[in-house]
């Protein structure tokens, strides 16, 4: 009986903890070395959040020039920030650069990662009582054996992302968050590089937020999800737009309801132009180009047990975005019961 006292007591503690626990951090991908990424690197110090998630396109060199792009970014942010790595496909193959060399100079600073840092990783935050899990992985990318990682059906590294996103729901933290280099919906050049199955992987287990590079542009998608009207991939596809796949059409959303995408490849490098005639144009709530507002800055992020809060904070420009994802089911310690509207 004492014993079961005991757990009870122990577990309202630990849900009392997580709920006050708060997680903050920035991201942005796509750098290179220019004044431009010096004022994103800037900005990202000046922040002061838990760490920073790089979202790959590091320095767009040459293998063997690594450590001077790592020590461009520990002159402005210093050597105690956790500046996290995830490739792009500059420094996936070893070509332009090696994401292996790269997490040598940027090593993880954060505790208790599981998996290969750099190439496919996750950490629950913060280290104790966490309430998120963000899962960094390469869909699209090669190895420098040569092979293609597709994250397809049947494919190792699907079953680890899956795996993974499930792990954390079982888990009971409060948000998912993935991070990768190759976005699938966008209003720039490319396609749907990171692949069919990760997409709908994605929305189908409805993480809350997805962080992408790649294309040079900030790009923010409404909260999209299947339901009635869309209820599978086949309604949800690039090349194509369906209203019934957005679950929530403003910067207010519930947690659960669907996935937002943000591609933030606003970090130094130069810009590219958006296409406000493609087809996935209207599944985007905010965006920023070389031919829209031209802006460089990085995503701020703040989350607690109720509610997720993502902001752009420009250093060069004067684009910004702000939205949130609430959770009501969470009961708000700060309260007398009730929950979080």
């Amino acid at each position: 009986m004492q014993i079961a006292i005991f757990a009870l007591v122990l577990l309202g503690a630990q849900t009392a903890l997580a709920q006050q626990s708060q997680v903050t951090f920035t991201a942005a991908g796509d750098y290179k070395e220019t004044p431009e990424a010096t004022s994103v690197l800037q900005g990202i110090a000046d922040a002061g959040q838990d760490f920073h998630i790089a979202l790959g396109d590091l320095q767009y060199g040459r293998t063997g020039e690594e450590q001077q792009w790592c020590d461009m970014v520990t002159a402005v942010v210093g050597t105690t920030l956790p500046f996290e790595l995830i490739s792009g496909n500059h420094e996936s193959e070893g070509v332009t650069g090696n994401i292996d060399t790269f997490a040598q100079c940027l090593p993880n600073k954060l505790p208790n990662i599981q998996g290969t840092y750099g190439r496919q990783w996750y950490v629950d935050v913060p280290a104790e009582a966490p309430i998120m899990r963000i899962i960094l992985s390469s869909p699209g990318l090669r190895t420098p054996d040569g092979i293609k990682h597709t994250y397809e059906v049947g494919t190792p590294e699907y079953d680890w992302l899956s795996a993974t996103i499930d792990g954390a729901h079982a888990a009971g933290l409060k948000w998912v968050v993935s991070a990768m280099h190759y976005p699938c919906f966008s209003i720039g050049v490319y396609s749907c590089v990171m692949g069919r199955d990760t997409m709908d992987l994605l929305v189908s287990k409805k993480v809350d937020l997805v962080l992408m590079g790649h294309e040079h542009n900030y790009s923010r998608t409404f909260q999209l999800g299947y339901g009635t009207g869309c209820e599978d991939r086949t309604m949800l596809k690039p090349s194509s737009f369906n209203a019934a796949c957005i679950r929530d059409s403003d910067n207010a959303m519930v947690k659960g309801a669907g996935t937002v995408f943000a591609i933030v490849g606003t970090g130094g490098t130069t810009l590219r132009d958006l296409d406000s005639t493609d087809p996935e144009a209207p599944y985007f709530a905010a965006a920023s180009g070389l031919n829209s507002n031209p802006t460089w800055g990085f995503l701020n992020v703040t989350a607690t047990a109720t509610e997720l809060t993502a902001d752009v904070v420009p250093t060069i420009g004067t684009f910004t975005d702000s939205f949130k994802l609430t959770d009501p089911t969470v009961t708000d310690p700060g309260t007398d019961g009730g929950t979080d509207p």
